[in-house]
């Protein structure tokens, strides 16, 4: 099989024409409506149902990205993954781009399924807290153009040894950002979006420092009626994993909140997810955030630097992020009754609500051991992604 950009190229680009520049629905003009009434009582009009939102990307040609890249030189080559590559631009209004190109064998048709995955997931958000889709390209090649980001990466201002350590309140302002944009993909957007690969090199930063969830290369939607998906193989960053995840290939919004909770212990912390020493974060962090021990965690950058209760409603939140149990953890989306004594959810908690540690009590029963993968690596890169093959089928579950 042809790949996209070579088989009937025009056609495909004429698809997602439409897709991005959708018409709104023509009105039968009246003479038709008089003469399909003729000699019949006329029938009252059905209600007009709300327009969809018009998707506000556009589709780029190869010219256009080519001379934004300046021919994709190496110097304008900000970042490369396992299956893309980013490169810096500029459009001629001077608005500075980032184009992610798709890698792999020009045949391959799991690409050709990812760029369209990712075109379907990211091509529907509008959020000041998601990273915001500009357009595509399909010529020659498979293209993703996006705003580009000054400031980098959470990850790469976070861990800069270079620079000053990132104060305590930028800190706090990009967890609950990045809570925001979660939230709105799991239930504001058109469509229900686990981002899967939730982590601080996937969060950017706008020069005021407002966080932007972006590379939504795994991500995946979710029709309403299904409770998750069970995917294969499993991808994603080791240290980040939700273990129904890992373990069965179990994908849905608490997939999102393990990943947010580790996100959460690495703003506290200033730590990787998995260190030089290939120690795990949330090994570390554990009991740590068991004995209350706050002040042991907070990044010794700060010193004295951070307001003390913020930091314990902070870790308060990312200790029942990370929690073992699926079942266990809150919700970003909506309030989660628990013994029905009170509700919470992430963002809720982040911005102030009440913290009632009854509340969150999970009963013994549900208290399990802390899985083989939260232990220290071995033979582990740190951060590394990968690629592994699930015990559970591809298959989805819905609910009854």
């Amino acid at each position: 099989m042809k790949p996209l950009y070579l088989r009937s190229s025009s056609s495909f680009k004429r698809l997602l024409l439409s897709i991005s520049h959708r018409s709104p629905p023509t009105t039968p003009s009246p003479t038709h409506d008089a003469a399909a009434v003729a000699g019949e009582e006329e029938e009252e009009a059905p209600p007009e149902s709300p327009p969809l939102k018009k998707p506000t990307w556009r589709c780029f040609s190869y010219d256009e990205i080519e001379r934004a890249t300046g021919g994709f030189r190496e110097t304008n080559l900000v970042g490369r993954g396992g299956s893309s590559e980013v490169y810096r631009g500029e459009l001629p209004d001077g608005r500075a781009v980032a184009v992610k190109r798709l890698m792999g064998s020009s045949a391959c048709e799991r690409r050709e399924r990812d760029f369209l995955a990712e075109l379907g997931t990211v091509g529907h958000a509008r959020h000041p807290n998601v990273c915001a889709l500009l357009g595509c390209c399909v010529d020659r090649d498979l293209y993703l153009v996006f705003d580009f980001s000054h400031r980098g990466s959470v990850a790469a201002n976070l861990h800069d040894e270079g620079s000053p350590a990132m104060g305590w309140a930028a800190r706090r302002g990009i967890a609950v950002g990045t809570a925001r944009g979660l939230e709105y993909l799991h239930k504001g957007c058109q469509r229900r979006i686990i981002h899967r690969d939730i982590k601080a090199s996937n969060v950017l930063l706008t020069d005021d420092l407002q966080p932007q969830i972006s590379d939504f290369g795994l991500a995946k939607w979710l029709p309403s009626e299904w409770t998750h998906r069970a995917i294969a193989p499993i991808e994603g960053t080791f240290g980040c994993l939700a273990p129904e995840y890992y373990t069965h290939g179990i994908v849905d919004e608490k997939t999102d909140v393990f990943a947010f909770g580790v996100f959460l212990l690495e703003l506290i912390t200033g730590r990787k997810p998995v260190d030089g020493s290939h120690r795990s974060l949330l090994s570390w962090a554990r009991p740590l955030l068991a004995d209350g021990k706050i002040d042991a965690l907070v990044d010794p950058r700060l010193g004295e630097s951070y307001d003390g209760e913020e930091a314990r409603r902070v870790a308060f939140v990312a200790a029942l992020c990370i929690r073992a149990p699926a079942t266990w953890r809150p919700s970003m989306t909506e309030s989660v009754w628990i013994n029905t004594d009170g509700a919470g959810q992430v963002l809720e908690l982040l911005e102030g609500g009440e913290i009632r540690q009854d509340q969150w009590a999970m009963p013994e029963a549900d208290v399990v051991e802390e899985p083989w993968w939260f232990d220290d690596l071995e033979d582990e890169d740190e951060e590394e992604e990968f690629n592994t093959p699930s015990p559970s089928s591809s298959s989805s579950t819905t609910s009854n």
